[in-house]
């Protein structure tokens, strides 16, 4: 089966397509790629990703796409076929990951109409990881009736990246079932962190929707609720408005000022004191939650970062575990300035917890979840 794998984000999209030659097998890749900067233009950029993948000299037809889509809420735990029902499920969602969702059902339709209604297709979820979370993680303390009747609960995000990173662990560290606590950090455009028990959620940062937690590139993380209503009043504007400055204006780009780029900032922090401050929350931000995920899960055996920042900024990985040597966290500081968009330990050889770097895989996760959801 030739499975095209489609990651849509804010601006860009992703591309795998992958051969499988049974359910077992592993996962030849024949192609792989990215169209960047296409802004709202997804239907230009699905069709030349349709022309360079049916360009590969003896590639087979496309005979299934799999799709990542943020938001499942909770009626979507596992991949799904796409339907005209799943869509509208899907587009109900896209108030919850205003950034997210759309883009996933651009795509969607662009493909429906570039590979016609034949070709299967599978909504891969990034929400299901995180259905794992116990009551007592996923609960807001709100009344109990209100949210239940409007389904309002945590649900954590990144969750493909997560289970690509939980498996590949297992691999590199010798310990195929997975009985290790790990504190993962995503950390890109998006950032969100998690607590993972023998390769199970048990908290991660994200909640409702994607805003909550960590300082991400454009959206602020955690902050009092309260501070919606007040620049409401005070800005004259209304709350959807604020909601779109905290998901869009805010976070490294809020603190800088001019960039939400992690390279932007590192450049400029020795002359740019907003740069430098922006820098400094971001890392502060995460290693508190550092430090919560270990006393949640009772210490861990490793801390692994992934996502675009997390891969390639040993700077940002070096102060985000400073400090950490009383839990027993010792970054190898030549060992983690070498290991840039590469897998590898970084952690001192005498660190009772290991520190990794691990490149993500989304689409290999969904290449694979697309293939098993239509062979049953």
């Amino acid at each position: 089966m030739n499975v095209l794998a489609l990651n849509a984000g804010s601006s860009s999209l992703k591309f795998r397509l992958g051969r499988f030659e049974d359910a077992g097998a592993r996962m030849q890749e024949v192609a792989r790629g990215i169209v960047e900067r296409i802004g709202t233009h997804y239907a230009d950029a699905v069709r030349q990703v349709v022309e360079r993948v049916g360009a590969i000299k003896d590639a087979r037809r496309v005979e299934a796409v799999g799709h990542r889509v943020v938001h499942g809420g909770s009626r979507f735990v596992r991949p799904t076929l796409i339907d005209d029902a799943v869509v509208t499920a899907i587009e109900a969602l896209e108030d919850l990951a205003p950034l997210h969702n759309g883009p996933s059902l651009a795509v969607i339709r662009a493909c429906r109409a570039a590979l016609g209604p034949q070709v299967p297709m599978i909504a891969v979820f990034d929400t299901a990881f995180h259905a794992t979370l116990p009551e007592h993680a996923y609960r807001y303390a709100i009344p109990y009736e209100m949210a239940e009747r409007h389904g309002i609960r945590r649900f954590g995000f990144h969750g493909t990246s997560y289970r690509y990173v939980v498996a590949r662990y297992r691999d590199i560290s010798g310990r195929p079932n997975g009985d290790a606590a790990l504190v993962v950090f995503h950390l890109g455009n998006g950032c969100s962190v998690a607590a993972i028990r023998d390769g199970v959620s048990v908290d991660t940062s994200m909640g409702f929707t994607p805003l909550e937690g960590l300082v991400m590139g454009t959206r602020a993380g955690d902050l009092d609720p309260t501070l919606v209503g007040y620049l409401a009043r005070k800005e004259g504007v209304p709350t959807a408005e604020v909601e779109r400055w905290l998901n869009e204006r805010s976070g490294l780009l809020g603190l800088s000022g001019h960039s939400a780029d992690m390279r932007d900032l590192l450049l400029r922090e020795r002359s740019d004191p907003r740069a430098r401050l922006a820098v400094e929350v971001f890392c502060y931000r995460a290693r508190k939650y550092l430090g919560a995920y270990l006393a949640a899960l009772g210490g861990a055996r490793a801390v692994v970062f992934t996502g675009g920042i997390g891969e390639h900024r040993p700077e940002v990985r070096a102060r985000i575990c400073a400090g950490m040597e009383w839990c027993g966290l010792v970054l190898d500081q030549e060992r983690n300035a070498e290991v840039v968009g590469t897998e590898g330990c970084i952690s001192a050889a005498t660190s009772i917890i290991r520190a990794f770097v691990i490149p993500t895989d989304e689409e290999a996760i969904i290449a694979r979840d697309t293939m098993e959801a239509l062979r049953g």
